[in-house]
């Protein structure tokens, strides 16, 4: 009988995850994915030995984009289907674990995990499969570290280090579980061995930074790490709004910036809750999941920059510590809070995963919640028919007049409506705005190679790969305008 229930519970996990972001299957790819796709490591036979580079700090996720693409080329339903069997297993596997460790809130704490709307942009954006297959693997370290089987869960960990370096606090959780239990003596070694790869992974990626010139990310993402520490307060405790109130998501969100003293009282806030969790982890079971979740945070909302200060796809590592703690403050053994709560997340997610599968649904929304990022308007262009993305863009330039973007997406418009004379005037406004910048000089030189003027083309690639060796589009520019010349610069990776 006991076995039949938990068979049971483990269907129920199951088909919550795949009812509330089965819709992401009829989708298709956006963003990031379009680079992904075109990537030489994912498309070419050989490309999986590139996945294991040195400098690929994302090798396990690399790979699967690889036998996705092997498998099912550039049709987006394969896609999805493995990062919605993805976002099944981690629900299913957090059951198990929350069977072991709070059986009275197990079900309740997968099925928020299962259901919560903040999942899915990790769910339905192709690209974010890393952060999918980073949690399924700590979800399985954590199991097998309760199960006293510590180096099957370092391994394990190895696993999720491989998928995404975002994970490196997880030897963190696994102290703190230690130490709720008093083990700390007899697993010291394993955990060594898990924070010894863990520091071993982020030298690994500030080496790739260094040496691939990787954009938008440590010292190339446009801010300070202090600044960007300053900045993270204000984004946890919206992340923290959203877990409360499942509302106003984006892609693209736009963190205010108030005056110094609000983000500091905003990191106040958050350090008095990561202290109180600490003093009383050991008593009460909901203060060590909130502490687990702050700590799994950590590497993405410190001190480590990225040019997005915020992402939902963030919480969803640390939503495995979230939704046990939500499950254990909510009277998760009242019936109607058992039915109710799930409802409602289930309803606002296939609201989302809807949103998701329309790039122009999309980035409206985007737009809307942030009417002063240029960002989302030129990816809503993208995805407008040419006539409307020009009165769009237009717009945006009155509001923007410095942006690069701008002029460099009203050029790709014009010419995609036969006005290559007003492209070449727009493309060469973004190069005056952006001075021997790569992607500018590779743009320009783009226009004049649909005007057929060749040879001025050809010197703007090759300028453009004087500035950036690795720029991949001006390599394939150059390739299909004569030819690459042999004394071109090239790429060190």
């Amino acid at each position: 009988m006991v076995s039949a229930r938990r068979r049971d519970a483990k269907m129920w996990v199951i088909l919550a995850a795949v009812a509330a972001f089965g819709g992401s299957l009829f989708s298709g790819f956006h963003y990031d994915d379009y680079g992904m796709l075109q990537d030489t490591a994912i498309v070419s036979p050989g490309g999986w030995a590139r996945c294991w580079g040195l400098y690929q700090t994302r090798s396990l996720t690399w790979f699967t984009f690889w036998l996705n693409y092997r498998f099912a080329g550039r049709e987006p339903l394969l896609w999805h289907t493995v990062n919605l069997a993805l976002h099944a297993g981690c629900a299913l596997v957090l059951y198990r674990l929350l069977r072991r460790l709070l059986p009275e809130a197990a079900l309740f704490g997968a099925l928020i995990f299962a259901l919560h709307p903040i999942q899915s942009e990790a769910v339905d954006y192709v690209y974010a499969r890393a952060i999918l297959l980073c949690t399924l693997f700590s979800l399985l370290a954590l199991e097998d570290w309760m199960r006293n089987r510590s180096w099957i869960a370092v391994a394990w960990f190895t696993l999720a280090i491989l998928s995404k370096e975002e994970c490196v606090s997880v030897p963190l959780v696994l102290a703190l579980y230690s130490m709720w239990h008093r083990q700390m003596r007899r697993r010291i070694l394993p955990l060594a061995a898990s924070f010894g790869i863990a520091l071993l992974a982020g030298v690994r990626v500030i080496a790739a930074i260094e040496a691939t010139g990787m954009k938008n990310i440590g010292v190339n993402a446009g801010i300070s790490p202090l600044g960007y520490l300053s900045e993270q307060g204000i984004a946890i405790l919206r992340y923290f709004g959203l877990l409360v109130v499942p509302w106003l998501f984006s892609v693209d969100p736009q963190i205010p910036s108030p005056a110094f003293g609000w983000r500091l009282a905003a990191w106040a806030v958050l350090l008095g809750l990561m202290a109180a969790a600490a003093r009383r982890f050991r008593e009460l079971p909901p203060a060590f999941w909130i502490l687990a979740g702050l700590v799994l945070l950590i590497p993405s909302s410190s001190i480590f920059p990225a040019a997005d200060l915020a992402a939902d796809r963030r919480m969803y590592l640390p939503m495995l510590a979230f939704a046990p703690a939500i499950a254990l403050l909510l009277p998760a053994l009242r019936a109607r809070w058992m039915v109710m709560v799930p409802c409602v997340l289930a309803v606002l997610s296939l609201g989302r995963t809807y949103v998701w599968a329309s790039d122009e649904r999309l980035w409206s929304e985007a737009v809307e919640l942030a009417p002063g990022k240029v960002r989302p308007t030129i990816q809503l262009s993208r995805a407008l028919p040419p006539e409307r993305a020009v009165t769009l863009l237009q717009d945006a330039e009155r509001v923007a007049p410095d942006d690069p973007g701008i002029p460099t997406e009203l050029a790709r418009v014009n010419l995609e409506l036969n006005r290559p004379s007003a492209a070449l005037a727009e493309a060469g406004r973004a190069l005056a705005l952006t001075p021997r910048e790569a992607h500018a000089l590779n743009n320009r030189g783009a226009v004049l190679l649909a005007m057929n003027q060749t040879p001025a083309a050809r010197r703007d690639f090759l300028s453009a790969l004087d500035a950036d060796p690795c720029l991949r589009e001006a390599r394939e520019n150059l390739e299909r305008s004569g030819g690459i010349p042999p004394d071109a610069p090239r790429c060190p990776r």
